[in-house]
């Protein structure tokens, strides 16, 4: 999505950062796990395939994608590469062409020693404040597999509601709709983010 190539958004343990070529060969790498392949549906692709693929959701009106960093490794000491700051991506899906105001949001965070510290839960909620603040969101969907269990904690924590569950494809359809005391509530939970312009790799 161009809306968001130039935005940088600085939480307290997360940095989101638009996906960019820099970027690609750590996801690619990270995308050789069966374990991410499963947990996210995703095939293997070569890196060509993956570099057209960042080329395409940049370029994507319906794609917002943001990759994740590790917050106080990226400010540790100046000159430290994007790259080696990864720890996984967030993105928003605004498939529905009945509904421009409902966004699918999945989150990944690929390093296994990064999981379990609140960079899933920061990032979603800084992802969604986004769509709600700058695309005009009001519902949330996320789609995840049945035997991800932490995932489906962590949108239950933040209010999403189970609404369907699909035994063909194996997963749990998860929804938020932005009342406005959740949108408040949201806004709180996202107050600390600071919105900055971005250069690669800057």
């Amino acid at each position: 999505m161009r809306l968001n190539q130039n935005v940088s958004l600085l939480g307290k343990k997360v940095v989101l950062v638009p996906y960019t070529a820099e970027h690609v060969p750590r996801y690619h790498e990270w995308m050789k796990s069966e374990e991410l392949q499963r947990l996210t549906a995703s095939e293997p692709l070569t890196l060509e395939q993956e570099y057209a693929m960042q080329r395409s959701w940049r370029e994507d009106a319906d794609k917002c994608t943001f990759i994740v960093l590790d917050a106080a490794k990226w400010q540790a000491q100046p000159g430290t590469t994007e790259e080696s700051c990864m720890v996984g991506d967030v993105n928003l899906f605004l498939t529905d062409l009945g509904d421009p105001s409902l966004g699918e949001i999945e989150v990944m965070i690929a390093e296994p020693s990064c999981r379990g510290k609140g960079f899933g839960t920061e990032a979603a909620l800084m992802m969604m404040s986004y769509g709600v603040t700058k695309l005009g969101l009001t519902k949330f969907e996320a789609k995840i597999g049945q035997g991800n269990e932490p995932s489906i904690r962590m949108f239950q924590k933040l209010h999403f509601e189970q609404v369907a569950m699909s035994s063909v494809f194996q997963e749990v359809t998860l929804r938020l709709t932005m009342s406005e005391p959740e949108r408040q509530w949201l806004l709180e939970q996202t107050s600390h983010v600071e919105e900055k312009p971005y250069r690669d790799g800057s």
